[in-house]
């Protein structure tokens, strides 16, 4: 919560769309930043099975006691409504996991109590299991949701390759300041080989083949990487301590990161 704030502090007056699992899909993530952010915020999560949704309240016809309707009939929960809405699903082509696919979803707004707001809810059905996602973007395609949330699991991957190729989670520091530089080095050094990779002419082969897949992987680029390494040249970029360092791309990202 507090880096998307960061983020959006740093990029005024830009649309900021944080991708969460069902876990995080909830009112503790979606008030405190949306209380900060107002419009420029918006989420899109996984609906749990046995979350209620509500139809969009009416127009009110007539004046009377109370307050309007802030939602409308209830409409079942995720569970009940997939098996409803199947039948009325869609074909869409969507690019996921890198390769165009044919899914078949069904979308509609609701009201969700959980973020008491107005939210468009997809079920994306397989052949023996469904999923339902929700966006608070309700300006956003079916196709749009469906590969926003399907990037998400890059950024798991890049969990994977900050904790165990780059080493975050094996820190022995215990005081807060040192475990946060810790992480930022980390993260840096994570930043840094796939910038190498987007600068790179040719795209690097894969160490481990596997059938249908053509991009490459993290490892690869660490591979990459270290054989530069031992290139003539590289002292460029990391001179020796007798030679000045001011200049260097090092000393440029070791104050950044610090």
């Amino acid at each position: 919560m507090r880096i998307a704030a960061d983020i959006a502090v740093a990029f005024s007056n830009t649309r900021i769309m944080v991708i969460t699992d069902s876990w995080f899909g909830n009112n503790g993530l979606w008030k405190p930043l949306h209380k900060k952010l107002g419009q420029w915020f918006h989420m899109i999560s996984r609906l749990r099975s046995n979350n209620n949704v509500f139809d969009l309240p009416g127009a009110r016809t007539k004046s009377g006691p109370g307050c309007p309707r802030k939602y409308g009939k209830k409409l079942g929960n995720a569970s009940s409504l997939a098996v409803i809405y199947k039948h009325l699903a869609k074909e869409y082509n969507v690019n996921l996991y890198g390769s165009n696919r044919t899914v078949v979803a069904y979308d509609r707004v609701v009201m969700l109590k959980t973020l008491k707001c107005a939210v468009k809810v997809v079920w994306v059905y397989r052949k023996t299991r469904w999923i339902a996602l929700f966006s608070t973007d309700l300006t956003l395609s079916v196709q749009e949701i469906i590969e926003y949330y399907g990037a998400r699991w890059k950024i798991e991957a890049a969990f994977k390759e900050l904790k165990r190729d780059i080493g975050s989670a094996d820190t022995q520091t215990r005081h807060p300041d040192a475990v946060m530089n810790h992480l930022h080095f980390c993260m840096m050094a994570t930043s840094v080989v796939w910038i190498y990779a987007s600068l790179l002419e040719k795209t690097p082969s894969r160490r481990h083949v596997v059938k249908g897949r053509n991009h490459f992987a993290f490892s690869d680029v660490r591979r990459l990487i270290a054989k530069t390494a031992l290139d003539d040249n590289f002292g460029i970029l990391c001179p020796v301590p007798r030679k000045s360092a001011l200049n260097s791309l090092v000393t440029i990202l070791l104050r950044i990161a610090a």
